[in-house]
């Protein structure tokens, strides 16, 4: 009997009408906090809060630190806004960070993996001034070659692009510095497997482009960028001999020679402070240096090359056109030389 009464009590509690006391208020919660506190300011650790928009420079230097991001999309928006930047400025304006102190930290992104991101630093490369690029084409030209020998089919086009680009606002500088002669030459011969005993070194066969049919235009631009290439190098020097010192009339002689250099390293050709540097490595400075090098070691290739493609017909046979006119004006002006 007992059990069955407290069973009843239990079952009348749900129906039992719970009485509100007038004043009371509710129970407050266990994690109940406390925010009825006044405060005339808040301070937040490591946040600058200013009224004043960041400058210029300090923009153009922070999108500088996002080119080491790895984010390709932060990469490539990074260098979209340092180029938009550069092609606003006013005209004689000086750079916001001057060119010796970007190119460290564009230099890398030549091999970046992401077809975007090499796409905007060629843009942001043709807007930098020439007149500065001269001066770091020894900086460039490793990092050229090293894309142009990369595994990645992509990667080469993008490099030989950038070479274009290169020898457009510096020919001469290209192939008259250290190693730009003969290297650039190896690698033009590895991409195109238009081999030598020593450009065979650089890569075992020709780098693939993909299949036949894909492979056209990529070999296409090859062939016009050696073309280029070629026609700063040993192109007949026409500008030399309308500019030769003949022209500097009695007692004047030749007055260049005796002029301050206009170059930042006048006396690098003579090595004097760095490594002992080997036939590759040397400095081809005149066009005689630079034809004799290339008649004894590239020229047999190439002609065979030039004349495989001229074969071949279609766009590539058009390319190698370009090609085979530096060569033969090459060796109709220096047949007196070799």
């Amino acid at each position: 009997m007992g059990s069955s009464s407290k069973k009843k009590k239990e079952k009348q509690k749900d129906f039992k009408k719970a009485t509100l006391k007038v004043g009371k208020a509710k129970g407050k919660p266990e994690n109940f906090t406390d925010t009825s506190f006044k405060s005339k300011a808040i301070v937040l650790n490591q946040q600058s809060l200013t009224i004043h928009a960041p400058t210029s420079t300090t923009q153009f230097t922070h999108h500088i630190s996002l080119l080491s991001s790895k984010s390709d999309s932060q990469r490539r928006d990074a260098l979209g806004h340092l180029a938009t930047s550069i092609s606003a400025r006013p005209v004689h304006s000086p750079l916001p960070q001057p060119v010796s102190v970007i190119l460290p930290t564009l230099l890398p992104l030549i091999l970046d993996a992401n077809t975007g991101v090499r796409t905007h630093l060629l843009k942001l490369f043709r807007v930098l001034p020439a007149a500065d690029i001269r001066d770091h084409v020894p900086q460039l030209l490793p990092y050229i070659r090293a894309g142009m020998t990369h595994l990645a089919a992509d990667i080469r086009v993008s490099a030989v692009e950038t070479l274009s680009w290169l020898v457009a606002v510096a020919g001469s500088a290209v192939v008259s510095c250290a190693g730009g002669w003969i290297k650039t030459l190896n690698c033009f011969l590895s991409v195109l497997g238009w081999h030598t005993e020593e450009s065979a070194k650089w890569s075992a066969n020709r780098a693939s482009f993909g299949k036949s049919g894909s492979k056209g235009a990529p070999m296409m631009k090859v062939v016009t960028v050696l073309a280029e290439f070629l026609a700063a190098g040993v192109g007949a020097p026409r500008e030399d001999l309308e500019t030769g010192d003949s022209i500097d009339p009695f007692p004047l002689g030749p007055t260049r020679v005796h002029m301050v250099p206009d170059t930042a390293a006048p006396y690098a050709y003579l090595n004097l402070f760095g490594q002992p540097r080997d036939e590759e490595g040397e400095m081809y400075e005149t066009w005689e240096d630079r034809y004799r090098v290339f008649a004894h070691r590239f020229l047999p290739a190439l002609q065979r090359g030039l004349e495989n493609a001229r074969q071949e017909g279609g766009e590539m046979g058009r390319a190698s056109s370009g090609a085979s006119k530096v060569l033969k004006e090459a060796v109709a002006y220096g047949q007196g030389i070799v």
